[in-house]
Parts: structure tokens; C-alpha cells; sequence
């Protein structure tokens, strides 16, 4: 279902378009004349889906006929839950193969790859719970995150003279992570230690070891404390700014406001909507998706007595029923004489 048309000049007083202006702005100006349409071209797509259909048994989890996500911004993807959200950031990263449909990034098709194959491309995601090795410290967690290291064949292992450069490198690298997410502190503690947000954090900063060109983050805020979201929040608008492309699930709308460029909006596995945060709650299939149907709006008068006309009639329907199928009990009583 298509969303409701851009009105002319919906973003022009909120963008700049100089060569100098930030990555924020620059997002926001490539899509300012993008019309609020399912399925619409945008100008620079990083990844591009066509036809993507994933079932469960009867169920229809994921059906997105076309869904272009714009480089170098942050989309908001949201919807209510069993929206198929999560099942298609699986099918995106190879953690979920589907009926049929294809999926690239930069022109590449992604089908066929696995999860980290896809990792080694530039597509990293999070999960919405936390995989963060208990038993391992902060620091490790931060080093199985780099890619391409030498000291991981058995060969190269025996000979630290091979490794030992990047192996410091890759320790720099993570504590410089470490202290931008202020986990620098908790750098020896077990990871299990971390409180929920923490983990969060660790998990965001582990992405980044892969320098990813696109980011996935799967409900990053779900049962962060307010200290911790906002952190957070800084954290992905920090990407945008690094250049990277954003793409996260999320049910607050206010944080959704706050951060994203663009909102895709799902429903029973279907992409109902698409455009600016300030498109969303003007539309009305989000609204009816979220809420149903007529959910602020009052019966009229002849509403109201329809449906009592309605309720009435479907109880004399189940009296006549009884009447007719079943006897009553003076008549059960002088049939069992």
C-alpha cells in the first residue's frame, strides 16, 4: 500500500546541500525530493532487495517485493511485533536463507553468502539479544571482531614474528573503541559481568573492529536504562558521521524522530510505508498497522446502531439454534418415559 505523496518542499527549510555540510544534512538532502512510496528508487542505494519472500510453514514471515536503503544515512525500520523486522535483517546478513527473491550490496549479490562472508564485505549487524562471549573478557571480545588477522592460521601461529605487529595493532585499535563506548575500564572484566546496556555498547564497538561500510542494529535501545540510550543514540548518529550506513529496528517512535533520515515501515511482512520520520504518523496504514482500525475515532449514530442490529441478530441466530437442535427439558423429560 502506497504511503500519501511528499508535499513540495516537505525538507527544505531542515537541509543543507553545500559541499561542506555534514553527513546528517547531506543524507537528508539526497532524499528531500525522494516521494513517500513503497518500493521507491533512492539516489545512492547501498543495498537493494527485490522479491525477497521467506515462509514458516503456512506463515508468510517476510514478502518485500523492492526496498532500497540510501548510502550513508540512517533508515529506521520499524513495525508492530511479528512485523517480519528481524527475520529479513537474517535473510540481509546470511543468518536466514528464503523461498526466493535476491538481495545485493554495491551490486553485489548477497544470496548465496554466508553470515560471515557477508561480515567481510561491509555488512556487520547486531542482535537484539546481545552475543557477547561471557567467559571472555571485554578486550577479547573486541579482538574477535578484527578482520583478516594472520595469527589465525595454524602455520602463522607458531611464528610471532608474523603476527605480533597486527596483534598490537588490533589492540590499539580496540581500546581506542573501548574508550569512545567508556568501556575502557571494564577492558579486563568478563564480558557476563556487563550490565545489559553495557553489552550493548560492547557489542556496537565489537562491529566496528570490521570497519563496516553498513551497520545493522537490531533494537539497540530495548532494555537500555535513559543513561544508556542516550549514549547510544550518540553512538549511531556517530556512525552516520563516519560515513557509514545505518539501518536499525526500533519501536520508540521519539527515538526513531530523533535519529533517522528515512523510516520503513513493515506489517505482516510487507513494507507498508516509506519516508521521513515526519511521514510516518501522517499515515494512514501505519496508523491502522500499529492501532487498528478506527482506533481514535467515535461510532457515529448509525455506527452505533448498526452494529447493535448486528450483535442482536447473531443472538436470536443462536436461539433459533437451540430452539431447532436441541429439546428442551420437558421435552427430554417425556421422551425418557
Amino acid at each position: 500500500m502506497p504511503a500519501e505523496p511528499t508535499p513540495t518542499g516537505a525538507h527544505a527549510a531542515s537541509t543543507a546541500t553545500g559541499a561542506g555540510a555534514p553527513p546528517q544534512r547531506l543524507a537528508q538532502a539526497a532524499l528531500r525530493d525522494v516521494p513517500w512510496e513503497v518500493g521507491v528508487a533512492k539516489p545512492e542505494p547501498a543495498i537493494v532487495v527485490d522479491g525477497v519472500v521467506r515462509t514458516f510453514g503456512g506463515l508468510t514471515a517476510v514478502s518485500v517485493d523492492h526496498l532500497e536503503i540510501q548510502r550513508g544515512g540512517i533508515t529506521g525500520l520499524i513495525g508492530p511485533n511479528g512485523a517480519g523486522k528481524t527475520t529479513l535483517f537474517n535473510l540481509l546478513t546470511g543468518f536466514d536463507q528464503p523461498d526466493g527473491g535476491t538481495w545485493s550490496f554495491d551490486g553485489r549479490p548477497l544470496g548465496k553468502l554466508s553470515p560471515h562472508q557477508v561480515a567481510r564485505l561491509g555488512v556487520v549487524r547486531t542482535f537484539q539479544l546481545t552475543k557477547a562471549l561471557s567467559r571472555l573478557t571485554v578486550l577479547q571480545n573486541m579482538l574477535l571482531g578484527a578482520q583478516g588477522q594472520k595469527g589465525e592460521s595454524f602455520f602463522r601461529a607458531l611464528v610471532p614474528g608474523i603476527w605480533r605487529s597486527q596483534e598490537k595493532a588490533n589492540t590499539d585499535k580496540a581500546m581506542e573503541l573501548l574508550r569512545r563506548f567508556k568501556l575502557d575500564a571494564k577492558k579486563d572484566d568478563f564480558a557476563g559481568t556487563l550490565s545489559g546496556g553495557q553489552r550493548k555498547l560492547l557489542e556496537m564497538a565489537r562491529a566496528l573492529m570490521s570497519d563496516p561500510k553498513v551497520v545493522m542494529l537490531d533494537e539497540p535501545m530495548a532494555g537500555v536504562n535513559p543513561a544508556l540510550t542516550q549514549s547510544l543514540l550518540g553512538h549511531v548518529k556517530d556512525l552516520r558521521e563516519q560515513g557509514m550506513t545505518v539501518v536499525f529496528v526500533e519501536h520508540d517512535m521519539d527515538v526513531v524522530r530523533d535519529i533517522s533520515d528515512w523510516v520503513v515501515v513493515m506489517a505482516a511482512g510487507k513494507v507498508i510505508a516509506e519516508g521521513p520520520p515526519e511521514s510516518i504518523s501522517q499515515n494512514r496504514a501505519v496508523v491502522d498497522a500499529y492501532l487498528g482500525a478506527h482506533h481514535d475515532a467515535p461510532l457515529t449514530v448509525e455506527e452505533e446502531d448498526r452494529v447493535l442490529a448486528e450483535a442482536e441478530a447473531s443472538i436470536a441466530d443462536d436461539e433459533r439454534t437451540d430452539d431447532v437442535g436441541r429439546p428442551g427439558r420437558g421435552e427430554k423429560k417425556r421422551t425418557d418415559r
